[in-house]
């Protein structure tokens, strides 16, 4: 069984990553089903605050899938959206303003938006506190910070299946979970990164699927494969895949035969302290690092 080193002490290999959506952003409409439900949760919140945010940045856009639901929440208060992605692809496909950047170097001055958005993006970040520290740093004081992120039981049941199938059929295992985030470590993650009233909480989403195969090419299509560098480099083999599968549908379907899948979502709240001064105008409007 031949798997990958880790880089470092980073677990993510990005450039995988970035390749990956690259490649997924051409029919990402086909797939994007749990980033629009997950995207009109955030925008409830959003309408919740009752407030102006006059410039947001949707980090992490994917095909800018956030503009799409806009209109459905005509209360939320957003002026102008501005549209960052690791991929160009994704980047290229979303509406306005549009910039390619990671979410692990923020190619913006301090203090640019009201609000920062990121939806099902942060849970492949390497150095998830530092990327939290540089989004404070961007946001004006006051300014929100949202995010909704994939928690440790998302998949659970394909990552037991194919756990199982391997030892079964391989006698081994090979790094299918990555590590994510606890929703009791969240909050104190915010706080470590200068947030104030930081909050987090947990939604869980279960979606069904003819089979677990469909699961998999739904999940290449949203481009959310397995990026870890110590992430098994052969395809599995024809026995192991079959042993999953039936696994799956003797342990995870119901009485119509459609194996259920659960994604675990860990919102996440916080705001950029106001005691700080803010800009001036000029910087305000001097979004991109000079």
């Amino acid at each position: 069984m031949t798997q990958g080193k880790s880089s470092g002490n980073a677990p993510f290999d990005r450039k995988l990553l970035r390749m990956r959506r690259q490649r997924a952003a051409e029919n990402l409409a086909r797939h994007d089903f749990l980033l629009r439900e997950t995207g009109g949760r955030l925008l409830e919140r959003i309408v919740d605050e009752r407030r102006e945010f006059g410039l947001a940045l949707n980090l992490g856009c994917h095909n800018g899938e956030i503009c799409d639901l806009l209109p459905h929440y005509p209360e939320h208060g957003i002026g102008h959206i501005v549209q960052c992605d690791l991929a160009s692809a994704m980047a290229a496909a979303a509406f306005g303003l549009r910039v390619v950047g990671d979410e692990e170097a923020l190619p913006f001055a301090p203090h640019s938006f009201d609000l920062v958005m990121n939806i099902l993006g942060m849970h492949t970040v390497n150095d998830l506190p530092g990327s939290l520290v540089q989004i404070r740093r961007i946001l004006q004081p006051g300014g929100l910070f949202l995010a909704s992120m994939f928690g440790g039981e998302t998949l659970h049941e394909l990552h037991f299946c194919l756990s199982q199938a391997e030892m079964e059929c391989e006698g081994g295992l090979s790094p299918h979970i990555a590590p994510m985030v606890d929703v009791r470590d969240a909050g104190a993650l915010l706080q470590r990164a200068g947030f104030a009233r930081p909050v987090a909480d947990i939604e869980t989403i279960t979606v069904s699927y003819s089979d677990p195969i469909s699961l998999m090419r739904e999940l290449r299509g949203m481009g959310e494969g397995n990026v870890l560098h110590a992430r098994r480099r052969s395809f599995l083999r024809r026995e192991t895949l079959a042993a999953a599968i039936k696994l799956y549908h003797e342990k995870f379907s119901g009485p119509d035969g459609r194996i259920k899948a659960t994604f675990q979502i860990v919102n996440l709240t916080g705001w950029a302290p106001a005691a700080n001064m803010g800009p001036s105008a000029e910087i305000r409007r001097r979004v991109l690092r000079q």
